[in-house]
């Protein structure tokens, strides 16, 4: 479950945040209605860090290719979509998996 916290209430209920967090929630902290940090689990955490990895190693492995290749900006552009939507396939099965 996401809940939404001030920065106020969140300081005096960070022990039961942290619980919370632990079960599976997110919580967003706010500060006069803005966004300042959100805290989530650290299997969350660790998944985003390794979709991040995947990105750039798919990012680079497609800029090394456009430079010696010589590919248009057109056929770059396609190549990352494909990456982009292999991998985002590929998380989708894990979560279904999980």
């Amino acid at each position: 479950m996401k809940r939404t916290l001030t920065a106020m209430e969140a300081r005096r209920k960070f022990g039961e945040m942290l619980e919370n967090v632990r079960r599976g929630d997110e919580v967003v902290i706010e500060r006069a209605g803005k966004t300042m940090g959100v805290l989530i689990s650290p299997e969350r955490y660790g998944g985003l860090v390794r979709q991040r990895e995947e990105f750039w190693k798919a990012f680079e492995a497609i800029q090394a290719g456009a430079r010696t290749k010589d590919l248009s900006d057109e056929e770059v552009e396609r190549l990352v979509d494909e990456e982009v939507r292999a991998v985002r396939g590929k998380n989708r099965s894990k979560q279904r998996s999980a």
